[in-house]
């Protein structure tokens, strides 16, 4: 890809969303939330073996939904699924929400990464966060998103193979771009088993730390397991990466399913080992706008800013 190509813009410039974000840093998790006020054509990819998610079946294509009005990045595992709650609550006094009768019901899906053993392992998003996460959003001309330690990524740490003393912490990280009239971008949170590298150079940048946690492990993680397979430790559960692709490509949920699943090949360039049994990573992607673009010339695209956005998350 000629990258010279692609100018860098804002994530909120992709227009049409809105994304707000609440986080509790004494018990290391939080919520983000990217809301499409008038609704959104959203597809799915899950490529790990774990994934914690609610409402997944609204991307299937043969599902009766066309949009979705949020997607719901959290912590807690399965015990944060009840933020969709909050969101559902929020976005309905905003009269957002498909029309059924005298009722709107929003449609909101959720996927949350694993972080109980980072922080606590009894405090985890619940509806209370997930609504003030989702008035966030309605603050200001975009809301509060922010990369780094915030939302989602409170709790998001990598390279988890020897235990949570020996792990990097990581975070929430986001890039997005325009060629031409067409935008696209990505929100990732990155929380793996395993390493991160460079897309770039190849270079690893977080991971397995060594015993002071001064400096990467002299074994990269993947190098780790195959000499420890045999006797895995149970911290090896605590992972699952996430994301979402937006863009103002005029897509349906059938073409934007196989965007996500390209994002995918970013998730692999930048983390190793991925999609592992011990990971539920996922990548939505969300179609803001009317822009008529080839459905590989999007997925192409979001493969880099999928990896930009790693890149970022781990600073």
């Amino acid at each position: 890809m000629d990258k010279t190509l692609l100018k860098e813009i804002r994530i909120c410039d992709i227009g049409n969303v809105r994304i707000g974000q609440v986080e509790n840093e004494d018990a290391k998790t939080g919520v983000t939330v990217i809301v499409a006020p008038e609704g959104a054509p959203t597809g799915l990819d899950i490529r790990g073996g774990g994934p914690a998610s609610r409402e997944s079946g609204l991307m299937d294509p043969l599902a009766a939904a066309e949009v979705v009005h949020a997607v719901v990045l959290g912590g807690g595992s399965a015990f944060g699924l009840d933020a969709a709650g909050g969101v559902m609550q929020c976005l309905a006094e905003h009269e957002i929400g498909f029309p059924v009768g005298p009722v709107r019901v929003p449609l909101v899906c959720q996927s949350d990464i694993f972080d109980l053993m980072y922080g606590s392992s009894d405090v985890y998003p619940d509806k209370k966060m997930g609504y003030e996460a989702a008035s966030k959003a309605f603050e200001g001309e975009h809301g509060n998103y922010q990369d780094g330690n915030h939302g989602c990524g409170c709790g998001a740490t990598v390279g988890k193979v020897l235990g949570p003393d020996r792990c990097t912490k990581t975070g929430i990280g986001s890039y997005a771009v325009q060629l031409g009239d067409l935008k696209v971008g990505a929100i990732v949170c990155t929380n793996a088993l395993g390493d991160i590298y460079d897309y770039q150079t190849g270079a690893r940048i977080a991971g397995v730390m060594n015993e002071q946690g001064t400096a990467p492990n002299e074994l990269s993680c993947e190098e780790l397991m195959l000499g420890m397979y045999a006797n895995a430790p149970t911290g090896m559960a605590a992972n699952t990466t996430i994301g979402i692709i937006l863009t103002n490509a005029k897509l349906d949920k059938t073409k934007l399913c196989k965007v996500a699943g390209m994002g995918h090949d970013g998730y692999a360039r930048c983390i190793r080992p991925i999609h592992t049994s011990m990971d539920g990573d996922s990548i939505y992607a969300m179609s803001l706008g009317a822009v008529e673009a080839n459905t590989d010339v999007v997925g192409t695209i979001a493969n880099h800013v999928i990896c930009e956005a790693i890149k970022r998350s781990t600073k």
